[in-house]
């Protein structure tokens, strides 16, 4: 197949590619779903805003929420993607810069960095006759036949107002803003929210603050990195064939066996069973707690001038507040229209497929309890799959396309997630990709298979900025 060329449209400088799909975003999500696309020889472009890949690991990326101690929450053997294992090498859970180095040598190894247009921001996308006009920063207009977005879910601070914060005299950030505990050095600082990166800050701050403490609205269930030598979702791993109520059982009195009463400490008690909510996966937290290090404190109740009145009445002098108080998820190159938001999150098709227009693809647009790249590799082939399927008239593409509209499964593997604009779309792994294999398989589109992408690892010859492509119909 020959390469695509640039048509330019009529008199309106457009330039014409509507046989070729637009990915917003070259990090994890737009990485994988790039190399799917190539495999299957469907054109497409990439548009990254930053000058390399790997999206919110490069701390250099403005916007980025990385910090300097940042690591893995899930171990490296179950979070690589499909049929590109983290080095031997890396630890258990490896640092911000080496899964940084890791994104860049999957870009290397399947030859995907030619077909990425870097320091290209997208400045609008809009539907036009069943196909889409996207609008660059610099200024250039294309028409695309179909746009994926996979610009990422942790770009949009969701910064809450906090009583008195007007007349504070302290320092307020958002974690998006942090990057080194340097900041905390000789102060008295305070952090809002035990989330995954509110715990490490914390501990950032314990180990280099006069004194750190923490705000916690509710109770979480703490998980070790490791339980029993090994990390702690390669123990679960194992248990996948038990019953998901059975798993909470045990795995709760397990917990309670390994971390205690977490009481002691001044966290409010657990409010939900365990894997209802979004893990933390963090045992460094309840180290510096035990140590005093970190102080546990309730909800903010207000500000007032240099303190901290906290609602058990208690009040501490403050010179910085972290508030890691997560992110709203957001598309701001499409209107709201294009997408059904429900509790701030796209209502998609197996978090994928948008159900009212056509063409319209999302991925990355979820949060489940595990590893998640090798997830990303599982759907991406799904929506390449389908984007075949409709490309080359199967009867498969309207089977499926059918499914988009009126199929709603149940993907919690009959868990209770908490009633949060986080969990509204939320899905257990294990009951995913039962539903997704399962539809894949009615379909008879094949699921990976090892060593499938290896034909894409064949060297790109350059002369002098000129990339050629091998002949696989892939737009530059």
């Amino acid at each position: 197949m020959d390469l695509v060329k640039n048509k330019q449209s009529g008199s309106t400088g457009t330039i014409d590619k509507s046989d070729t799909i637009c990915i917003v975003g070259a990090g994890p999500a737009g990485l994988t779903m790039a190399r799917s696309l190539l495999a299957k020889g469907i054109p497409f472009q990439v548009f990254e805003k930053h000058n390399d890949v790997g999206g919110i690991w490069d701390i250099n990326n403005p916007g980025s929420p990385m910090y300097e101690s940042a690591h893995f929450i899930s171990s490296k053997y179950l979070s690589s993607y499909f049929d590109f294992p983290m080095p031997e090498n890396y630890p258990d859970y490896p640092t911000n810069l080496q899964i940084l180095k890791y994104h860049r040598d999957f870009a290397k190894t399947y030859n995907l960095y030619p077909l990425i247009q870097f320091n290209t921001s997208i400045k609008e996308i809009k539907e036009q006759d069943g196909c889409w006009i996207v609008e660059t920063s610099s200024n250039e207009k294309y028409l695309f036949g179909g746009i994926v977005c996979a610009s990422g879910i942790t770009w949009s601070p969701n910064q809450p107002k906090l009583e008195g914060e007007r007349n504070f005299t302290g320092k307020i950030l958002h974690s998006v803003n942090y990057k080194s505990p340097a900041l905390f050095h000789g102060k008295r600082v305070l952090i809002v929210g035990a989330g995954n990166s509110g715990c490490d800050i914390a501990c950032d701050a314990g180990a280099n603050a006069e004194q750190a403490f923490i705000s916690v609205r509710r109770g979480y269930h703490f998980i070790p990195k490791h339980i029993l030598g090994q990390p702690a979702d390669v123990f679960g791993d194992g248990a996948h064939w038990i019953p998901n109520w059975v798993s909470q059982f045990v795995f709760g009195r397990l917990l309670k066996y390994l971390v205690g009463d977490l009481t002691k400490l001044g966290l409010p008690a657990p409010d939900h069973k365990i894997f209802e909510t979004h893990p933390i996966i963090n045992d460094q937290l309840i180290h510096n707690l035990r140590h005093g290090d970190v102080i546990a404190k309730p909800d903010i109740e207000k500000l007032e001038g240099d303190s901290v009145v906290f609602k058990d009445g208690s009040k501490e002098k403050i010179d910085i507040i972290i508030l890691a108080t997560g992110y709203n998820w957001s598309i701001p190159y499409m209107d709201s229209k294009y997408f059904e938001w429900k509790n701030g999150r796209p209502d998609l098709y197996l978090t994928l497929f948008n159900r009212n227009f056509e063409n319209l693809y999302a991925l990355g647009y979820m949060e489940t309890d595990g590893g998640a790249y090798k997830m990303f590799d599982e759907m991406a082939n799904l929506i390449a799959s389908y984007i075949e399927a409709k490309r080359k008239n199967h009867p498969t593409y309207l089977r499926f396309a059918n499914l988009i509209k009126t199929d709603r499964p149940l993907l919690n593997g009959k868990i209770q997630y908490l009633n949060t604009g986080r969990h509204s779309v939320y899905v257990n792994q294990v009951a995913y990709k039962n539903y997704r294999s399962k539809i894949q398989k009615k379909m008879g589109w094949l699921e990976l298979k090892p060593g499938q992408f290896n034909f894409l690892k064949s060297p790109i010859v350059s002369s002098g900025t000129e990339n050629r492509l091998p002949t696989s119909g892939i737009s530059q």
